[in-house]
């Protein structure tokens, strides 16, 4: 009734003016939006030819409050694995919902996420919906707009969460889109599409949705730090990132202040490492490929001139990290106390054990990522870094020896580095070092 034909617009009135739902209207129809989430009634409407109906408003509605509550009612719809099916094979809805992410109405929006996420989350239908992202390069572009330009908090999450699956499930495509952005992409139907998208690339527009999210949202910045995470993973995202035009420096940047000044901090108590695990090994994960990455340019220019050229990355005397570092592996090793205690006193149930086991794994992975960073960041430092470490405090006797713990044997090579240049510094330090680790001792 909202959207047909014998309610016409005035004459004179300009073309394509939105309308309202009224009152009731709109209660009448947000009861069956809330009533979709049973499977009974989200079968009745599959009978009745809702998604066909909401076809019909998708194309002539210009009630943006309609449009969202349609798309949301499908969200729910989609919940249940069969309706799921039958909603992901219409090729014409697939296609009419992809251009809803070119609609300029946030609420709309987010319900076409939330409607993307839940297929892209069924096994049997995922690959149905892949596809038809990677043949719609709409989708790209209109993805790109709202990370780099929505303020909307929860819309940035759930768009995040769509990209993060999107790419875990589908390498080809993430490649393609990291590939993007040197040339125009076609966009969507004339009614649907902005009128002028700028030539999108994906890392800056991540950066820019996960600085919007991450005082508001630690779940969000989570997404956007496992998306970078995911990037590294193949070597074109690595390039992607460390030849920006500001080489890197952006993203280093945003990270590192996560890391130095955010996460795990001096005044947190050490248990805050189990909280924070994941999005510590993907922050940690890329800052590791940037400077695996940059570390090589640098040594590819020294062999090429065949002169011994200054270390010149942005990164490598920055001490604070290296004190971050040491302090999440003090941390991890203090609740590896804890856990070790708790277990003396009680034997847990066959559950717990198995959620332990699961925790374990996760700071596993986090110790792993952590060590790999450090032992390299280790074994750049020159004698006037160290020197600069160990006046501001993130080098001293107790902090080596955590990093040492650590580090070896599996390291030994960069910590038998360290500890020559450390030699050079403090050999006080040096030799105290070495009496707790004797397998560093120089022979005589």
């Amino acid at each position: 009734q909202v959207i047909s034909p014998e309610k016409t617009e005035p004459t004179g009135s300009p073309e394509g003016v939105q309308t309202e739902l009224d009152e009731e209207m709109e209660n009448d129809i947000c009861k069956v939006w809330d009533m979709s989430m049973d499977e009974d009634v989200a079968l009745f409407l599959q009978e009745f030819n809702a998604p066909d109906i909401f076809m019909g408003v998708f194309a002539k509605s210009k009630c943006p409050r309609l449009t969202e509550i349609c798309v949301g009612i499908l969200g729910n719809m989609a919940c249940f694995q069969d309706i799921c099916m039958s909603i992901s094979k219409d090729e014409n809805l697939g296609q009419v919902l992809l251009q809803r992410l070119c609609d300029s109405d946030s609420p709309t929006l987010l319900e076409t996420s939330r409607l993307l996420l839940t297929c892209l989350s069924q096994p049997e239908v995922a690959n149905v919906w892949v596809e038809r992202i990677r043949e719609n390069p709409s989708v790209y572009d209109c993805v790109c707009f709202i990370m780099s330009s929505s303020t909307n908090v929860e819309l940035l999450v759930k768009v995040g969460e769509v990209v993060d699956k999107l790419f875990d499930l589908d390498e080809e495509l993430m490649l393609s889109w990291i590939k993007n952005g040197t040339c125009r992409s076609v966009g969507p139907a004339a009614d649907d599409s902005p009128e002028e998208l700028p030539d999108f690339k994906i890392v800056p527009c991540i950066l820019e949705a996960a600085k919007q999210v991450r005082s508001d949202n630690p779940e969000g910045l989570d997404v956007y730090m496992h998306i970078l995470q995911l990037l590294t993973t193949v070597d074109e995202g690595v390039q992607a990132i460390v030849q920006a035009p500001d080489g890197g420096k952006e993203t280093w940047s945003l990270l590192y202040d996560l890391v130095c000044h955010e996460l795990c901090q001096p005044d947190d108590p050490p248990i805050i490492v189990q909280e924070q695990k994941t999005v510590l090994a993907s922050i940690l994960s890329v800052l590791s490929a940037m400077f695996a990455s940059q570390t090589e340019q640098e040594y590819t220019k020294m062999r090429k001139s065949n002169v011994k050229l200054p270390f010149s990355c942005y990164f490598v005397s920055d001490m604070p990290l290296i004190g971050s570092l040491i302090r999440i592996l003090q941390y991890m090793e203090s609740c590896g106390k804890r856990s070790v205690d708790n277990s003396k006193e009680s034997e847990p149930e066959e559950t717990g054990r198995a959620d332990i086991n699961e925790e374990d794994f996760h700071l596993k992975i986090l110790k792993d990522i952590c060590c790999e960073l450090l032992s390299n960041m280790l074994q750049e430092l020159t004698k006037e870094n160290t020197l600069e470490g160990l006046h501001q405090g993130h080098l001293n006797e107790q902090t080596c020896s955590c990093a040492f713990q650590n580090l070896l044997p599996l390291y030994f090579t960069s910590v038998e580095s360290f500890l020559e240049v450390l030699r050079e510094a403090d050999q006080t330090l040096a030799d105290n070092l070495e009496k707790r680790f004797p397998s560093l001792k120089v022979p005589t």
